[in-house]
């Protein structure tokens, strides 16, 4: 089986991976068993949508622990001590003045796999991310994005 390419994460954004896996593993497995054993208890299962219903979540259940696993070793870890945080890369926190909106408007790079626009969580190949990696506060970029080309100014770069 060839081997999966390696995905950059943040401390934090693996860190989140070990979680959802140990709580999949632990607590949401036990969780389905526990309603396997209980539909089992209503009867016939041939008719038993609750038996039905429960195993297909064990399914996704089990998929989901696979991937999990599988993103798990194949993660490649930011080493943040050796990242000049004066720029904005991988781990960045970076605070930009949105010349069309005239706002100031704050993104975390992180990897591929961690995004969450709505928390802000951007990742380094998106447009805007792209656009802002290496930049250092000052630096002005424009951004062509499905909407039109914005131009947004570095106002600061930090690390968490």
């Amino acid at each position: 089986m060839a081997k999966s390419k390696q995905m950059l994460y943040t401390k934090e954004g693996f860190q989140a991976l070990q979680a959802e896996l140990k709580e999949r593993q632990t607590v949401k497995r036990e969780e389905i068993k526990e309603a396997i054993a209980l539909a089992r208890s209503f009867g016939d299962l041939s008719e038993n949508s609750e038996y039905d219903a429960a195993r297909n979540e064990q399914a996704q259940n089990e998929a989901r622990i696979l991937e999990l696993q599988a993103l798990i070793d194949n993660a490649l870890i930011i080493d943040e001590t050796k990242i000049d945080s004066s720029v904005v890369s991988i781990g960045s926190t970076v605070t930009v003045y949105d010349c069309e909106f005239d706002e100031e408007v704050e993104y975390s790079i992180v990897g591929s796999n961690e995004v969450d626009p709505l928390s802000g969580k951007i990742s380094d190949q998106s447009p805007i991310g792209h656009a802002l990696m290496n930049k250092a506060a000052g630096a002005e970029v424009s951004v062509d994005t499905p909407s039109g080309t914005i131009v947004l100014k570095v106002l600061k770069v930090t690390r968490k």
